[in-house]
């Protein structure tokens, strides 16, 4: 009967019940279920949200980007890069694998993401390097230079941050092989790390190129 409430979490991700509800509620039933008093359920909650606090920082960061994209950062963004003739998005991806993967590398992996740098930096930019170069864009390959500005991103910053001694990854490895009596050393793991990284840019460097001749084998006789 403890388990009752997963089952009220499907039901509830089913209906499309707002999702911070159906959690509450599971999680109150459950307790409840178990015998726990009401006052400590809740008691559980305020100790849990006072302990992560800070991660509510991260909401902050949404009506700032989207302020910033209501007064035109995309569009500068792309105006500015669509200006550089010698630019084409692989280049623009490149540049930003670079970046991303050194910061990561650094323990700066707030220096990009998703939400706060691919969305209304990165891909306006690689989009403004496609249209300088081919006019217009189709749907396609609007939503193609999207996807691999966002993957661009993912792989920048996993193999970036394996190189960073003091990453969840590389402590959880050190802690899994000392309670498997197996030598190891964070560091000596951290350096590992290199050679795989920079094996991962340049892989994904040359998958960046061959976008770029594809884009020109698709849009390049349409120009600007």
């Amino acid at each position: 009967m403890v388990l009752i409430g997963v089952l009220l979490i499907m039901i509830g991700f089913v209906l499309r019940i707002n999702s911070a509800v159906v959690v509450t509620i599971s999680a109150l039933v459950t307790g409840m279920i178990a015998g726990i008093p009401i006052t400590s359920i809740i008691t559980q909650f305020g100790e849990a949200f006072t302990t992560n606090r800070y991660m509510s920082i991260l909401i902050v960061t949404l009506p700032v980007i989207g302020l910033l994209e209501k007064n035109g950062l995309q569009q500068q963004a792309a105006k500015i890069v669509s200006k550089i003739k010698a630019i084409t998005v692989g280049r623009v991806l490149t540049m930003y694998l670079l970046i991303r993967e050194a910061g990561a590398a650094l323990g700066l992996n707030s220096l990009g993401g998703h939400p706060q740098t691919v969305r209304p930096l990165i891909a306006p930019m690689a989009e403004g390097a496609a249209l300088s170069k081919y006019g217009k864009l189709p749907e396609k390959e609007q939503q193609e230079i999207r996807a691999h500005a966002a993957a661009t991103d993912n792989i920048g910053l996993f193999f970036g941050e394996d190189i960073f001694v003091a990453v969840g990854a590389i402590l959880l490895m050190n802690g899994f092989f000392e309670q498997n009596n197996i030598p190891a050393d964070p560091i000596s793991m951290a350096l590992w790390g290199i050679p795989t990284a920079i094996f991962a840019f340049i892989v994904h460097a040359i998958r960046l190129r061959m976008f770029d001749k594809k884009l020109d084998k698709r849009l390049g006789s349409r120009g600007k």
